[in-house]
């Protein structure tokens, strides 16, 4: 039986943090689905969506154990819908797990065989968020040392 994991964010943008959480989750799960979901704390994003999607999935064409699908429910029915029984988040610090301790209490109240997988994000991109990433483009600073692909 296939092992499929969701890795649920809005990804704007794509970093290498989130790069590594995939290919470590790999290690694991036989599929995972990046899926970009539509935050409704984030009013507007600032990169594209369908130009991350296509980022995101240039990064991973070779490689068939990664979907990434755009959604606009709950994660858990997401999750239901796909046959997935995982999700991962990466966890940078202590206030990434409170906050992420939450909403996997939600999610396996509302999807009873939905469990979290939290990864701890590698030291390298600890300091890596994608609020940050943003900031620096915008006062058009590089940014692409910080992401799986150019902008």
């Amino acid at each position: 039986m296939k092992k499929t994991a969701i890795f649920p964010g809005s990804f704007d943008p794509f970093t290498n943090g989130h790069h590594d959480i995939v290919l470590r989750a790999l290690n694991i799960f036989d599929k995972v689905i990046i899926a970009i979901g539509y935050n409704s704390s984030k009013k507007n994003r600032y990169f594209d969506i369908d130009m991350m999607v296509d980022k995101i999935k240039s990064v991973y064409e070779n490689n068939r154990g990664v979907e990434v699908i755009v959604y606009n429910e709950l994660t858990a029915t997401f999750a239901k819908k796909h046959g997935a029984d995982f999700l991962i988040r990466g966890l940078r610090n202590t206030t990434d797990f409170e906050y992420e301790n939450t909403i996997s209490h939600m999610n396996r109240n509302l999807n009873p065989s939905l469990e979290t997988v939290f990864l701890i994000t590698s030291p390298e991109f600890a300091a890596i968020s994608s609020t940050i990433i943003r900031e620096v483009h915008r006062y058009e600073a590089d940014i692409n040392k910080y992401l799986p692909y150019d902008v």
